[in-house]
């Protein structure tokens, strides 16, 4: 919950991880004294940062071309021409067209709205082409993007690139960059939630999982008017997929407290969602701030007029209807307590039928409202609820799995280091013992949401010991989405099973689901769109 608000500008950014890239080759490297007219190409270089290339986006930017100009006559020099060729991993039936934007002195992209971008040429997607027009170069760096626009049916575990062969200039000189395809290219995903898509200001806080006929249940914040957290015009949204998340229903509403009319709004959010499969419930647990009953503002007690209220919907259908609200906030909150809320994420079904999410509570005003996570469980198939004691001091956010039968380990945001804390109970949360790896193996940038699934236990594999973990693997910035692999439980998370899949900075939260025994989903607040869907092979982090 407490972080700034998402502004819904979605930007590539050019000074942050570069995978591949590509400068002048050898005998074509720029004359320093050349140019009738004093100008001279200082640099030309091709570069990749590695971002999700997404279905829904108006454009997808695939390589960076800089362009280095200096002299005292700058404006006379112009681009005319990009040879471009497909990758060899691109499939061209990917592919609706193919663009070359410039951005000028900007490296980044809004692939969005294109803001501050001019178009330089348009084809349609061939394995060679040649873009041509007539763009002046201003002194200094000016930048050049390759894009894609995706077809809806675009495969989701391939990729696209755009290597750059080519430049040619108004003085006649074409100038050559030594081709470097170091990886297949951008990966491609689906822009689930933007900025503006059914007039919504910021989507954030996404909930991800998979039912017993492999439907993908994805929950989030519709956050109507800004992107702050609640209090606010918020309310709970839900998007159902039922081919492996190709394609999305269209957004249903499935938490809405309403709008008291001294406020304007009832905002409900922070979702996290659940399934259960043995009675092929889903459940989605939210936070009703009536009022300024958020983060900062709820109190001690237990009304709406008081303290910020757990809210719960279901879904017996697969996600087709919904319940109407029910509030379990007398159920488990302490009346001391000044807060209690999920996870948020998603929560799991344990082995013996329990139903658990992870949960946050703030302790008294005389602690400082100091918050601690825990986790608050159901051994009726959600018909009551029950909550552990606080875990670990100054933990929220936190994601639970059933390490083995009957043990949980719970992965919490830490808000005084930039590392992970990790606790283990096996007593549903009454006792918590730190795992060995807690505050030391995961790093964090700060404190931020990450998602934590056991593999192979929703695979249906008792005996497996695969763990996968997901987060903006720094602990400066929100950047660089990562996904990582354990094999034993936990107990180490090499650096060769790791994946990134987003170099760019965003909002920085995710969550994991299986789709298949060999195909994990993530769902992700991106540097792309607001909430951005991918799917994995687990071969590629195995290998």
């Amino acid at each position: 919950m407490r972080v700034l608000g998402f502004l819904g500008i979605c930007i590539v950014w050019g000074t942050s991880t570069l995978v591949g890239g590509a400068a002048w080759a050898g005998e074509d490297a720029p004359d320093q004294n050349a140019g009738p007219s004093g100008w001279r190409v200082t640099a030309l270089q091709a570069e990749q940062p590695l971002l999700p290339a997404l279905i829904g986006n108006p454009a997808a930017a695939i390589t960076r071309v800089r362009i280095d100009v200096e002299g005292d006559a700058v404006e006379s020099l112009e681009a005319r021409a990009f040879a471009v060729r497909l990758g060899a991993e691109t499939k061209q039936a990917s592919l609706a067209s193919a663009e070359v934007f410039y951005t000028g002195a900007s490296a980044g992209l809004d692939v969005r709205q294109l803001v501050g971008a001019s178009r330089f040429g348009s084809l349609q997607p061939a394995k060679r082409m040649i873009f041509e027009g007539r763009q002046k170069l201003t002194k200094g760096a000016n930048y050049f993007w390759m894009s894609y626009t995706l077809r809806p049916e675009a495969d989701l575990e391939s990729y696209v690139d755009a290597v750059v062969e080519s430049v040619e200039f108004s003085d006649g000189t074409s100038r050559k960059i030594a081709a470097t395809e170091s990886r297949k290219g951008q990966r491609i995903g689906v822009a689930l939630r933007k900025a503006g898509d059914d007039e919504v200001s910021t989507y954030r806080i996404p909930g991800l999982t998979t039912t017993n006929s492999g439907a993908l249940i994805a929950v989030y914040d519709v956050r109507r008017r800004s992107g702050r957290d609640l209090p606010g015009d918020i309310d709970i949204g839900m998007s159902r997929s039922v081919d492996g998340g190709q394609s999305w229903e269209a957004m249903k509403i499935v938490l809405d407290m309403g709008a008291d009319p001294q406020h304007g709004y009832d905002g409900v959010g922070d979702p996290a969602v659940l399934f259960d499969p043995q009675t092929n419930t889903i459940w989605v647990a939210g936070l009703w701030s009536h009022g300024n009953r958020g983060w900062s503002g709820s109190g001690a007690g237990l009304e709406p007029d008081e303290t910020g209220q757990l809210m719960m919907v279901c879904s017996k259908d697969d996600g087709v209807t919904w319940s109407e609200p029910r509030n379990v906030t007398p159920q488990v909150k302490r009346p001391e307590w000044c807060l209690l809320l999920q996870g948020p994420g998603k929560g799991i079904a344990m082995r013996d039928g329990t139903l658990v999410f992870a949960a946050q509570f703030q302790d008294v005003p005389q602690a400082q409202r100091l918050p601690r996570s825990t986790v608050l469980y159901s051994t009726d198939h959600g018909d009551s609820w029950q909550i552990g004691a606080g875990a670990f001091d100054d933990t929220t956010e936190a994601q639970v799995i059933e390490l083995e039968p009957g043990r949980l380990m719970l992965n919490a945001r830490y808000n005084r280091a930039p590392r992970r804390v990790v606790m283990i109970t096996d007593d549903l949360g009454k006792t918590w013992r730190e795992h060995p790896t807690s505050r030391n193996a995961l790093v964090e940038p700060g404190a931020c949401m990450a998602s934590l699934i056991h593999v192979d236990h929703d695979a249906g594999d008792p005996q497996g010991r695969r763990l996968l973990f997901s987060n903006p693997q720094s602990e400066q910035r929100r950047e660089n989405m990562t996904l990582q692999l354990s094999l034993d439980g936990g107990e180490t998370w090499p650096e060769d099973s790791r994946l990134l899949l987003d170099a760019g900075r965003s909002a920085g939260y995710s969550c994991l689901t299986m789709i298949d025994r060999e195909t994990v989903g993530i769902l992700y607040e991106g540097s792309q769109s607001h909430l951005t869907f991918q799917r994995i092979r687990l071969q590629e982090l195995q290998n």
